[in-house]
């Protein structure tokens, strides 16, 4: 007997997907759990995994477009294969005794000739296509719609790290002992926004039409870059938890994205976003807005620069913070003064970190 390999329902509002890869090969055996096949979506990556055991038989193979619900695939009833014996490793031949020349070598005394003109690749051979997954063709229609759609303006400041990293320094042992979990930067940012949320509602806010609608929650997404393009999973009630708890679901939705085991609800709800390009070394740029938000932090590389401090010139480790913003919701006053409070929370974090924002 057979069973079929069927694409499964990723979401009520996706009917078809692409697969991206294959992680079996035609005819091999796999058992009951084992990941067949990754299945792309303009929102989600889903790894599919075999429902029985027996040997595969791919009948749409990768790259092609398949609907919620098709057949892609059987699996045939077979008896697992028995593990075959190792092959005796061969046994070297021994070498030759080395055969040492009685005259001197002499120079060669022709002309080498001359070399043969490169030959040209065809030029199938210097260039690769491959066609756009829908997850890469939703965030490209996503990022120019919000070019197009919003006034986007964005305002710069930076912030010296030292006091977050001293913070971090002295608490961390007895962090991780308590919680299983370092204490990262993340869950400072994400707090410092929260409260610079509070002190400039407009930014928590959006447009819908010709109604301008305020949040009164603070769910946050955080940007993460994964192999298969830009997610944003969505940290809920950011202003109810404690460091613990923010580090704790940004591990769980870092390996979720890993794992391509991100759901569509994860990625839904946020009202702000937070990206940190500092990770891949980035020192400053202006980041794009993520509809239907109304404001983005860009995080930056930490890097000891020369500073002016109480008139002497002093090294800190710095980081240029970007803010980005609908400028159709949100003022220039407000968006400095967001930003403000944002680098004035890192630079006091211990007034985060006790939970005394005001």
């Amino acid at each position: 007997m057979s069973a079929e390999i069927k694409v499964p329902a990723v979401g009520e509002s996706i009917s078809s997907g692409i697969i991206s890869l294959w992680h079996r090969q035609d005819g091999e055996y796999v058992r009951t759990g084992d990941l067949l096949f990754t299945l792309d979506t303009d929102k989600v990556s889903t790894e599919v995994a075999a429902q029985s055991a027996g040997i595969v038989r791919i009948k749409a193979p990768a790259d092609t477009e398949v609907k919620i619900g098709e057949v892609v695939g059987l699996i045939e009833e077979a008896p697992e294969p028995a593990s075959a014996p190792a092959a005796p490793a061969p046994v070297a031949a021994p070498s030759p005794a080395p055969v040492v020349s009685v005259a001197p070598s002499a120079p060669p005394t022709s002309t080498p000739a001359p070399s043969s003109p490169v030959e040209l690749e065809p030029q199938e051979r210097r260039v690769t296509r491959k066609k756009l997954s829908p997850l890469r063709k939703k965030i490209s229609t996503q990022l120019v719609a919000a070019q197009r759609n919003a006034a986007i303006l964005t305002t710069f400041n930076e912030c010296d790290m030292s006091a977050v990293m001293k913070l971090r320094a002295d608490v961390q042992e007895t962090f991780q002992a308590k919680y299983g979990i370092k204490l990262g930067f993340m869950s400072f940012f994400i707090k410092a926004v929260v409260d610079a949320l509070k002190s400039e509602p407009q930014i928590n806010s959006r447009l819908d039409g010709d109604e301008l609608v305020r949040n009164h929650f603070y769910d946050i997404g955080v940007a993460v870059g994964t192999e298969r393009g830009l997610i944003v999973p969505v940290i809920r009630d950011a202003d109810r938890k404690t460091f613990p708890e923010l580090e704790q679901d940004l591990a769980f939705y870092a390996k979720k994205a890993r794992d391509g085991a991100i759901t569509i609800e994860d990625l839904q709800g946020g009202v702000f976003t937070i990206s940190n390009g500092g990770v891949y070394g980035s020192l400053l740029s202006t980041p794009i807005l993520n509809p239907p938000q109304s404001g983005i932090l860009g995080m930056h590389k930490i890097q000891e620069r020369p500073v002016a401090l109480d008139g002497q010139v002093v090294i800190r480790p710095m980081m240029y913070l970007a803010l980005s913003y609908d400028h159709r919701v949100v003022d220039g006053k407000e968006a400095v003064t967001f930003l403000v409070r944002v680098k004035e929370a890192i630079e006091n974090p211990v007034r985060l970190f006790l939970g005394e924002s005001k």
